[in-house]
């Protein structure tokens, strides 16, 4: 039995996509795969990138700041008295701590930037899938994770993808 269950799903699932002559209720549309293959997420991933590169370079090049003052703090130490040392110590380690708050908040604020042009894309992107689904008489639209098993004729992903790209391009309005 369970093997002629599993011919049978063989069977439907080898049939290329236009030979199956169903018209599915339910459609599925795979959401990463529309924003790593369009050109609008494509170039949202790259801004993404580039501000993030530049916070890092910017982290990096305050770290070096810093090590080096530490290390002409430990050389100095032994000029200094041990409560000049102390002040010295003590204003380095608030310093620290003040670079260290900034440098959380502009990693949460890139954070943040990153969740909301996602969603941005996501709002911009649904109008588009909604409008696959009413062509194609179709009653939803699932998300891939959430499908265990369907014919090809369901999944909408390339048909979603061109037309995302032909109606957003880049996403620049």
């Amino acid at each position: 039995m369970i093997v002629l269950r599993g011919f049978l799903v063989w069977l439907l699932l080898a049939f290329p996509a236009g030979a199956q002559q169903l018209s599915p209720q339910v459609l599925i549309v795979d959401t990463d795969r529309l924003f790593v293959e369009t050109l609008y997420g494509r170039q949202i991933a790259a801004d993404l990138a580039a501000q993030a590169a530049a916070v890092q370079a910017e982290n990096d090049r305050i770290v070096q700041e810093l090590t080096e003052e530490e290390r002409s703090l430990t050389l100095r130490r032994s000029e200094m008295t041990p409560e000049a040392f102390r002040i010295a110590a003590e204003a380095f380690d608030a310093k620290v701590q003040d670079v260290r708050r900034v440098r959380d908040a502009k990693n949460l604020e890139l954070q943040q930037a990153s969740v909301e042009r996602r969603a941005r894309f996501e709002e911009r992107v649904q109008g588009i899938v909604a409008n696959i689904m009413l062509e194609r008489g179709a009653a939803m639209v699932l998300e891939q994770r959430m499908v265990i098993l369907s014919v090809r004729a369901a999944n909408i992903t390339d048909a979603a993808i061109a037309r995302i790209d032909t109606e957003l391009g880049n996403g620049t309005e």
